[in-house]
């Protein structure tokens, strides 16, 4: 995990030297970052979601034809993803990109924050020689200590309102009442997880939560809704001809006819 702990580290550092020494700016700014370097991935992950979102109606009629025959639905299933194109296993990779992006995060703001001599002199081994004078930094902003929990529960309310935002918007909806209530679980599960995190962990942490999941709204919404089908020319209801109402004259066509 060193390998990612040190370079954000320094970044912190590093953002911290030329953003007026604001600790919380370098958060962000890390944050955004990352975000962007992590797009690649995190893109295709929401695409998916949406065309799953959109091809639900169709996995419901799959299940209704095929509910007692469990290899008959696994193809069917697989088939439909793979005419649109879509990948079950193509959020996988991305989430735990994210899970290792967060923990090495943390123990990055953490290692920064440094206040015992043991926790200096790490800093300082991993710190590279242009930022290493700025050591220890200010860990003060507003009413929060950035190394300690937010004592005042502001910043914890916030990361469950964004999380659940965020979970909201990226998770497709179901057909299935079943998979609909798990996910309804899961939409309440997550958000108040990591809430209790920032119960917990250093504040720092809680700001990079909060930034990380407005940026994700912010690309769903660039996003967009999934495409619709484009439907097909409508068709009479009966098997008669439709017949077409006969277009109104226009004034000058009736003067023309009197001529």
């Amino acid at each position: 995990m060193d390998f990612l702990i040190s370079p954000m580290v320094n970044v912190l550092l590093f953002f911290y030297s030329i953003l007026g020494q604001s600790f919380p700016l370098a958060i962000v700014v890390t944050t955004i970052l990352v975000r962007l370097i992590t797009l690649p991935l995190t893109l295709p992950q929401q695409r998916s979601s949406r065309k799953m979102a959109a091809l639900a109606p169709q996995m419901e009629e799959i299940k209704k034809k095929y509910g007692n025959d469990r290899t008959k639905l696994s193809q069917a299933q697989m088939q439909l993803y793979k005419e649109n194109n879509v990948s079950m296993f193509g959020g996988c990779l991305p989430l735990i990109l994210q899970l290792f992006i967060m923990i090495a995060f943390y123990q990055a703001i953490t290692g920064a924050l440094a206040v015992n001599p043991l926790q200096l002199l790490s800093l300082a081994h991993r710190a590279a020689p242009a930022v290493a004078p700025l050591i220890p930094i200010n860990n003060s902003f507003l009413w929060l200590n950035l190394g300690q929990p937010d004592q005042f529960y502001v910043l914890p309310i916030l990361v469950v309102v964004t999380t659940w935002l965020q979970q909201k918007l990226a998770t497709p909806p179901s057909v299935d009442p079943s998979a609909a209530a798990m996910t309804k679980q899961m939409n309440l599960m997550m958000p108040l997880m990591f809430g209790l995190f920032a119960l917990q962990f250093a504040s720092g942490l809680s700001i990079y939560f909060i930034v990380s999941n407005l940026v994700g709204v912010a690309q769903y919404k660039l996003i967009g809704n999934p495409a619709k089908p484009a439907a097909g020319p409508a068709k009479p209801a009966t098997g008669k001809p439709q017949l077409t109402a006969p277009a109104a004259k226009t004034p000058t066509a009736k003067a023309n006819n009197k001529k």
